[in-house]
């Protein structure tokens, strides 16, 4: 999907349905674009290539939601993957929301989301990552982030909870199921503080949750989200 700023809006300037996902316009008032993430059919299943690519122009703004989040299911010994290529433009943008991904029993995901940022430049980012459904233990999860602004690294982080024994040792994640976060990239939000917030070298912040349930970890993650600017 790309979109563009003219006349002091943004508009979608392309938008194409996938095999997996379709962009939806969702209208509301302001400058900014709101684009609904809309399912075009169950995934992840074994030998599934999910790619989502996003390109903000100068100046534009992008709401990116998705409604409906993500089930990996029982891979059966196979693999899924899921990528998020994402470009923003000097001066773009952009708050992207995602809801819970869960990581079924039996699943195997590798997961890669990819940023360039121009200057002057901002993402806010969300995302929960939940290792099973209820009464499951979890699949095999790794996930990989890069964000790179005006060329140069800002955050690159190798989670790797392919295995249920490691992951579950003190110091890990434990007993927990669920690792959600907001991120701010390409500028250094002010308050909340707290011992869950990380300042990048570079204009960014991170603050982490980690969970037993889903709704535990959106308390602590809900007035972060909108003091840094989500709605």
């Amino acid at each position: 999907m790309a979109v563009r700023r003219t006349g002091g809006r943004t508009h979608p300037h392309r938008l194409e349905t996938g095999t997996f996902l379709r962009p939806r316009v969702l209208r509301r008032p302001g400058t900014a674009l709101r684009v609904a993430l809309a399912a075009v059919r169950a995934a992840l299943c074994a030998g599934d290539d999910l790619e989502l690519r996003v390109d903000v122009g100068p100046g534009a703004e992008l709401e990116l939601v998705d409604p409906n989040g993500t089930l990996a299911y029982n891979a059966r010994g196979g693999r899924a993957s899921w990528r998020a290529r994402v470009r923003l433009a000097e001066g773009a943008r952009m708050t992207w929301s995602e809801p819970s991904f869960i990581v079924g029993g039996g699943a195997d995901v590798l997961r890669r989301i990819d940023v360039d940022m121009a200057p002057g430049a901002r993402l806010l980012w969300r995302e929960t990552l939940v290792l099973g459904r209820s009464g499951e233990r979890g699949g095999a999860l790794r996930s990989l982030t890069g964000v790179r602004l005006s060329g140069r690294e800002l955050y690159v982080e190798d989670l790797d909870l392919g295995s249920a024994e490691t992951r579950e040792l003190p110091g890990v994640v434990g007993a927990a199921r669920v690792i959600g976060q907001v991120a701010a990239f390409g500028w250094t939000p002010g308050g909340p503080d707290g011992p869950a917030r990380m300042d990048l070298a570079g204009p960014g912040a991170l603050w982490r949750s980690v969970a037993d349930r889903t709704y535990r970890a959106d308390t602590v993650l809900d007035p972060v989200w909108h003091a840094w600017g989500g709605r």
